[in-house]
């Protein structure tokens, strides 16, 4: 049984606000994100005959707006050109050793961005799916991957993360897990 027209419309409309939101966590753009959530709902309406009624319909979006932007990447990349990474969107969060200095804590933001952004394009997906509270079973639906990949990125990444930023635990006083 096929879908219909109507059906998939509404459930497609239903999903533009999580794919929005995970466009901007990998774009940084809001410009990016609107190009690249249009050009996941053409792809969406091209290929609606593959997609199987009963199935994840956001998990299938998911994939094609990650395979989009991974493309995209790696065209820009091909061009030597790169991708705007001034979101703020990692803070960080020191319980016990509040910043009071602003220009401080941009660096600190500034270079736990730039610790994010040198991760391979599959752990920097991996882990930012991970930060926006996804469990890791979502995150192994979302990528199409097993949940013991998701898992071993994420390690992976935070353990990067943790040796790129062992400096501020040092000066901070924080203990290193």
């Amino acid at each position: 049984m096929r879908i219909i027209q109507n059906d998939f419309d509404k459930k497609i409309a239903e999903e533009l606000l999580p794919l929005r939101n995970y466009a901007l966590s990998l774009t940084h753009d809001l410009d990016d994100t609107k190009d690249l959530v249009q050009d996941t709902i053409l792809k969406a309406y091209r290929y609606k005959s593959k997609f199987q009624e009963g199935t994840n319909l956001r998990g299938w979006l998911y994939t094609i707006l990650k395979n989009s932007f991974i493309n995209n990447y790696r065209r820009d990349m091909k061009r030597n050109t790169f991708l705007d990474s001034t979101v703020n969107s990692y803070f960080i969060d020191l319980p016990s050793h509040k910043i009071d200095n602003d220009a401080e804590t941009k660096f600190i933001r500034k270079d736990l961005e730039d610790a994010i952004d040198q991760l391979s394009l599959d752990l920097k997906l991996t882990f930012k799916l991970n930060t926006e509270g996804y469990k890791y079973h979502e995150i192994a639906e979302e990528m199409q991957i097993p949940i013991g990949t998701v898992k071993t990125r994420i390690f992976v990444a935070r353990r990067i993360l943790r040796e790129r930023l062992k400096e501020y635990a040092e000066v901070y006083g924080l203990q290193m897990a």
